[in-house]
């Protein structure tokens, strides 16, 4: 053979082989025009979503600065109201330990109901009627514990009138502002 004719051969099959490379180099470069498009459509809708981002940071900002200053404004009047509602707890206790002090002055002023003894009997009030005598003396007894009764409620009336007139300006003023907050 004639070189040549070989060299004409080892041409054509280059050739053959730079056919193949360009069909599919066109074919690669054909997808990423096609690519190229859809990238340049996602970083459009990037940049409208960073611009439409950027312009409500703002309006997210002063939303959150007024949530925050009415929560500032809640827990101060919550912690007012608990202020007041501990002063409130405060009175009411001193007031039922008050209480608690007449009815056990009550009860101790009430002398004790004269129990009989082995050589002393007790005056008995006239008969009514056909009740014995076995009957009347628990109502006797029940007569002393009712005056006892009947004397711790005059004293926690007292008391409760006391606590009443002991009550300054300054607190009748909260009470009323505590109930115009309702």
């Amino acid at each position: 053979m004639d070189w040549k004719v070989a060299l004409d051969i080892v041409v054509s099959l280059l050739l053959i082989a730079t056919i193949g490379y360009a069909v599919m180099l066109n074919s690669r470069l054909s997808s990423l025009r096609k690519n190229r498009d859809d990238l340049a459509k996602t970083i459009i809708n990037f940049n409208e979503a960073t611009v439409r981002a950027e312009s409500s940071i703002p309006k997210l900002r002063k939303a959150a600065e007024e949530s925050g200053q009415t929560l500032q404004e809640r827990v101060e009047k919550a912690q007012s109201l608990r202020d007041d509602l501990a002063f409130m707890i405060e009175r009411a206790d001193t007031m039922a330990n008050r209480l608690e002090n007449a009815v056990r002055t009550a009860r101790t002023d009430v002398p004790a109901p004269r129990m009989e003894g082995p050589g002393r009997a007790e005056p008995q009030p006239p008969a009514r009627g056909n009740a014995p005598s076995a009957e009347r003396a628990p109502m006797q007894r029940g007569a002393g514990s009712r005056a006892a009764q009947q004397a711790a409620i005059a004293a926690a009336a007292a008391a409760s009138e006391a606590e009443s007139d002991e009550r300054s300006e300054a607190e009748r003023e909260l009470l009323r502002a505590m109930q115009s907050m309702r």
